[in-house]
């Protein structure tokens, strides 16, 4: 890692003799941030659920059109998904970029729990993300455009990030060869570029089918589908004392029955299994199978299941992370005015916390140690190209994702704020890597170092199609 890091600095100090050329563009994503705004705030309002963003995939990709990119729709089957591209030749650099919402979490952008007469919400940033991702692939387009410079860049739509793995789908398809380096961010409570891992996660719906019968008149020909669940999430629940320490297990009964006095004939619970490494998981996720092969036996029902999503974990790179870091420590935090610290101030009190804004006016130190939370798609990109990415202060601190306060400050100019400062570090990086190719080498050669060379990539989906009924 050392020598890796030695190469970053060495070509990152370089790189700043050029610093002052890209200032133009930066301050050109400032001047349309009104517009990007607007954008942003146009797919919070439609809140639309993974395989369903057609509102929002359709005005990013008006978006990135009127700027003289070509658009391929529809994409590895999805009729949300979308690549945009400007330029020819090399190095190619993929933006990515992400629009769905979160089932059951709308609200106002008020600084208390408010529905927004609506059953979806932004919970996660995708709104803030799928817009600066744009923002900066437009001004690596400007710099191309007005520096007369070989490059590529391409937006790349990518829906369902939710449960739905729609990156998946892109990447099974083959939609990153060919490219250098992959650059994303994510919404987060600070700014912050530290390597930050992501669990590898597999997910399915578990469906039981019983006999219905009445349950007081005749429950000895009846066979309950939902005793099936229930006898299932027991043994899987015995199983938690018996996986390795990192393993993660969750689950919904999404399906149980309608009357106490009806015994179901159908019931169905839906599992995410997640661990550090992608091996776990599908040993993980064997044995809940088999927990339901005998719980489907032993309640005299049948069973079958469906694959829901499946991703990898993500292969950080020590190349691209550092310099991600050391442009975002340039680009730097926001203040918040009067009206946005109150605001902030009345959401951290409803977290039990107390305001700490060091990280967004300022970036978090980096960090290399960061302990797995959740799970996300980028994991398969990261697998397929050097991948890079960020996190910008576009919630309250000490906000959670999925979470109804996350929804509210990503309505506000709070998230707008933090939206550019990705948008502006998105668009520094791609710039600087457009004009220095041997960061791009340091970077694939790391990136096979940590793959592997005999590396063959299998989605954890396998061969099923895009589920695109699919509700998170």
């Amino acid at each position: 890692m050392r020598n890796f890091s030695f190469t970053v600095l060495f070509l990152f100090m370089v790189s700043l003799h050029g610093q002052v050329k890209y200032s133009k563009i930066l301050d050109d994503i400032d001047s349309h941030k009104d517009k990007y705004a607007a954008v942003a705030q146009q797919i919070w309002s439609f809140a639309e659920m993974g395989y369903q963003e057609e509102q929002s995939s359709a005005m990013l990709q008006k978006t990135l059109e009127s700027e003289g990119f070509s658009i391929e729709k529809g994409v590895a089957e999805i009729p949300t998904a979308f690549v945009a591209t400007y330029g020819s030749g090399a190095p190619v650099i993929a933006i990515l970029g992400e629009y769905d919402a979160l089932p059951g979490l709308s609200q106002q952008a008020v600084p208390y729990k408010m529905t927004n007469n609506g059953k979806a919400g932004h919970a996660c940033g995708h709104h803030l993300f799928g817009t600066a991702s744009a923002a900066a692939a437009i001004a690596i387009k400007k710099y191309l455009l007005e520096n007369n410079k070989s490059g590529t860049v391409k937006y790349y739509g990518c829906p369902a990030e939710e449960g739905g793995s729609g990156k998946v789908y892109m990447t099974r398809e083959g939609l990153f060869d060919g490219v250098d380096v992959a650059l994303h961010w994510h919404a987060d409570s600070q700014n912050s570029a530290s390597v930050r891992p992501a669990l590898a996660n597999k997910s399915a719906k578990f469906r039981f089918y019983g006999v219905s019968a009445h349950a007081a008149g005749a429950p000895e020909k009846g066979r309950s589908a939902l005793d099936g669940v229930e006898a299932m999430n027991v043994m899987v629940n015995m199983m938690r004392e018996h996986v390795t320490e990192s393993t993660r297990i969750h689950y919904v009964i999404t399906q149980g029955g309608k009357a106490p006095n009806v015994v179901p004939d159908f019931a169905e619970v839906y599992y995410y299994a997640r661990h550090k490494t992608r091996d776990e998981v599908v040993r993980v996720f064997d044995r809940i199978v088999a927990a339901a092969q005998g719980a489907a036996l032993g309640t005299g029902t049948t069973m079958d299941y469906e694959m829901i999503g499946g991703t990898h974990e993500l292969l950080f790179n020590e190349v691209l992370q550092p310099m991600i870091h050391k442009n975002l420590v340039t680009i730097g935090g926001y203040q918040y005015t009067a009206e946005e610290k109150a605001f902030a101030e009345q959401i951290a009190e409803s977290l039990g916390n107390e305001l700490d804004t060091r990280f967004v006016e300022g970036v978090a130190p980096y960090d290399v140690g960061g302990k797995a939370g959740g799970s996300t798609d980028v994991g398969d990109v990261s697998f397929a190209v050097p991948t890079g990415g960020l996190r910008a202060a576009t919630w309250v601190p000490g906000t959670p994702a999925h979470s109804w306060q996350a929804v509210a400050a990503g309505g506000t100019e709070i998230g707008n704020k933090g939206m550019m400062i990705a948008a502006k570090t998105l668009a520094l990086t791609g710039m600087q890597l457009i004009d220095n190719p041997k960061i791009i080498k340091a970077a694939k050669d790391n990136f096979i170092q940590k793959r592997g060379e005999d590396f063959i990539y299998k989605p954890m989906i396998g061969d099923r199609k895009p589920a695109l009924n699919y509700r998170n």
